[in-house]
């Protein structure tokens, strides 16, 4: 099990106590009074159970594959920002093999566990989505943060808290944004924290006065995934810029990039 898996694992596990279920009615179901599906029978002793269902039964979740497809521990994201979900596909049999990028169906029993990030709580099939093509531009953006990462490491090395800024940056719906920005994080063993400069200060993490942050590196992307610039900021004298990034899409929906410049502050 990788590095991802385990702290996915265990931010769940320490926010599973207080977790509550989401539910979602089965396509063409109504939903029952509070949100609950309507679909349970009672058992023998009035014991409430949900019936046995089939994939084909399930609700239908659409999600991208943001990072894990080689290994299986999938994190995974949807249109809005509160759409980040992590999920381990190794025991579920899946026939074709996935990869980051590419559109995934996930049909599960309508229960979604309230953690951060969100889980399916019983998935009874994972498969490619149809007519759905590849274009991994959350790996795009995930390594250029991983290249801001290593140049000039002195300004990250000691930091316990990250800030990740994708706002300024059109390629992405918000909830891929949020999942890279975790899935950076989880790279790291930080959980990441999204905002931009402003944002961030206001919340006290930047010192506005000084202009440095004490504890933390902020990281950004700004443009359109074809031309775009990237930075990493810790104070007014020490940051990293990456600019005039020119990417394209290969076939396969992965992305090669070259960078115009690079300066220092």
């Amino acid at each position: 099990m990788g590095k991802r898996t385990w702290m996915a694992l265990a931010l769940s596990l320490a926010l599973l106590a207080g977790c509550g279920y989401r539910t979602m009615p089965a396509q063409g179901e109504e939903p029952a009074p509070g949100g609950a599906s309507s679909a349970v029978e009672t058992a023998p002793g009035g014991e409430t159970a949900m019936p046995a269902q089939t994939p084909e039964e399930g609700v239908r979740a659409v999600c991208r594959v943001v990072d894990g497809g080689a290994e299986g521990a999938l994190i995974l994201a949807g249109e809005e920002a509160g759409e980040v979900y992590t999920l381990d596909v190794s025991a579920l049999g899946v026939e074709e093999p996935l990869a980051d990028g590419m559109m995934v169906e996930i049909l599960y029993d309508g229960m979604i566990l309230e953690t951060w990030p969100a889980q399916f709580a019983n998935v009874l099939a994972v498969r490619p989505a149809e007519g759905a093509a590849a274009a991994d531009r959350c790996g795009l953006c995930l390594q250029v943060l991983a290249d801001l990462w290593e140049v000039d490491a002195g300004l990250n090395e000691d930091i316990t808290q990250l800030g990740v800024d994708l706002s300024g940056f059109t390629g992405l719906t918000e909830g891929e944004k949020a999942a890279v920005a975790y899935a950076f994080g989880m790279e790291h063993d930080i959980l990441p924290v999204m905002g931009t400069w402003e944002e961030l200060a206001e919340q006290g993490y930047i010192d506005r006065e000084n202009l440095y942050w004490e504890d933390g590196c902020l990281f950004s992307i700004t443009g359109e995934t074809g031309k775009f610039d990237a930075q990493k900021w810790r104070s007014g004298l020490g940051a990293y810029f990456f600019l005039d990034y020119t990417a394209s899409m290969e076939q396969d929906g992965t992305w090669t990039y070259t960078v115009g410049g690079e300066a220092i502050a």
